[in-house]
């Protein structure tokens, strides 16, 4: 079983280092195997394309690389700032993400 990772996909997330740092983003994939996630809007690459189906003229596009996940931090949907996740057990027994930045402890969705 691989273990849990802090961000899942969907999350809003701002990474800490490197080119692109503090920029945000919304995750749009995880690579489990590699710890790596797709962001929306950094680490754009160029990537050169043959013509095909998709792209009838071929040339440049623009696209999103993979960013490792130890340098993104969840946003706390609260303040907005980034802040380390937690998980804890809910009423129903359920377990859920909390932002340890926020006082009320947020769950994170």
């Amino acid at each position: 079983m691989q273990k849990k990772l802090h961000i899942k996909k969907g999350d809003i997330v701002i990474v800490n280092s490197g080119n692109d740092k503090g920029k945000k983003g919304r995750v749009i994939s995880i690579n489990r195997d590699n710890h790596r996630a797709i962001v929306e809007g950094v680490n754009m690459i160029s990537k050169h394309t043959k013509p095909n189906a998709k792209f009838p003229e071929g040339g440049i596009i623009k696209k999103e690389a993979a960013v490792h996940i130890s340098n993104l931090n969840v946003v706390c949907p609260q303040t907005g700032k980034p802040t380390r996740v937690g998980r804890k057990k809910n009423d129903n027994g359920k377990l859920v993400r909390y932002s340890k930045k926020s006082d009320n402890k947020q769950e994170i969705k």
